[in-house]
């Protein structure tokens, strides 16, 4: 193999209803990506039960992310839909990289500190192992790129950490089996199997803050529905919650320099920019100088028009449960494939017997 294929991989956790922090800082950027890079979306439900292992609904909560991606418009014919826990493959190489991974690493991720809290010693092995899994998901496929939030980026220097790691140890027999790419590491040239996967950073909306909170993200768990605009809010939803988000009482400023401090309102011009796909100066070059009583409705009126179609769509997708089914199972086969065929490699790579 002289180069790797460009791909691009990511996926969504099943767990509660997405929001437009999901919508502009991730699924949005799916559907950009498609227009240049072959892509995989997963649903990657084996990562939800790291947060919680009991789920009443997780089915009905995997065929909700779908519709959301195919409401979006992400296309599961020329590019693959699919749940991670039909492609055992996933769960196969996470373990092959938990021993690949050292325990330093995996002590350092900020985000299982978070998660963990005070009680780190009844925290799961799984949430513990979590990059692993997430480090397998991208590499399974060899993506050479995946976008990520800054919540996601240590995880995905795990991700690059391990396949330089296994390309390592690995080198000569990866080498001998014709089975690598020559990659240069430092002053060495070494013959690598996995891509040093390259992160693709989000924008101006990459970061979606609460509506009631500006220094809080934008979160499912938000015990106030007010904090969010959900992917299934109706029009008048979305205009109600955009006219009571939190403000203060200035009015908006001419240069995004005059936004620092004001929380609430950087976040508002924020998601007014992402929905329309133009900067914060872009829009405070429009509105600076504005009271939030003429702002708002402007915004209300930009998400209504961009979001109420896609949760409409999402309500007609969602009644279909055969229609969802099949997406997921055309897409898992597609998607056993791909990872069947790395996982052979891997396994021969290794030294694992197994069927030729």
């Amino acid at each position: 193999m002289s180069a790797f294929k460009p791909l691009v991989f990511s996926g969504v956790q099943p767990t509660g209803n997405l929001h437009l922090g999901n919508y502009l800082g991730a699924i949005r950027r799916f559907v950009a990506l498609q227009d240049n890079y072959d892509c995989i979306y997963c649903v990657v439900d084996l990562h939800s039960l790291t947060a919680q292992l009991v789920h009443d609904d997780l089915e009905d909560q995997t065929r909700s992310i779908t519709a959301a991606f195919l409401a979006s418009g992400i296309d599961p014919q020329k590019h693959i839909v699919f749940n991670q826990s039909r492609v055992m493959q996933h769960a196969e190489l996470a373990w092959i990289f938990n021993c690949v991974a050292r325990i330093g690493w995996m002590n350092r991720m900020t985000q299982f500190k978070d998660k963990a809290g005070k009680d780190r010693e009844n925290a799961s092995l799984g949430l513990l192992a979590y990059p692993s899994l997430m480090a397998a998901d991208i590499l399974l496929y060899r993506a050479t790129h995946v976008p990520v939030g800054e919540d996601q980026k240590q995880h995905l220097e795990l991700t690059r950490d391990i396949a330089q790691k296994f390309n390592n140890d690995f080198s000569e027999r990866i080498a001998a089996r014709n089975l690598g790419v020559e990659m240069q590491v430092g002053d060495e040239t070494v013959n690598g199997y996995f891509p040093i996967t390259e992160p693709i950073i989000g924008g101006a909306a990459a970061r979606i803050m609460s509506l009631r909170d500006g220094s809080k993200k934008m979160s499912k768990s938000d015990p106030s529905d007010l904090s969010r605009i959900n992917l299934t809010d109706d029009a008048d939803t979305i205009s109600k919650k955009i006219k009571k988000a939190k403000t203060d009482p200035d009015a908006l400023p001419s240069e995004v320099d005059g936004l620092a401090g004001r929380p609430e309102a950087e976040n508002l011009v924020g998601i007014y920019a992402g929905l329309a796909d133009i900067s914060k100066e872009q829009v405070l070059k429009e509105f600076g100088g504005t009271q939030f009583s003429i702002f708002k409705p402007a915004l209300a009126e930009l998400a209504v028009v961009t979001m109420a179609p896609i949760a409409e769509e999402m309500r007609r997708i969602s009644a279909d449960r055969t229609y969802v089914d099949g997406v997921l199972s055309d897409g898992g086969d597609r998607a056993r494939a791909l990872a069947e065929a790395t996982m052979h490699d891997v396994r021969s790579i290794i030294g694992l017997l197994q069927d030729q």
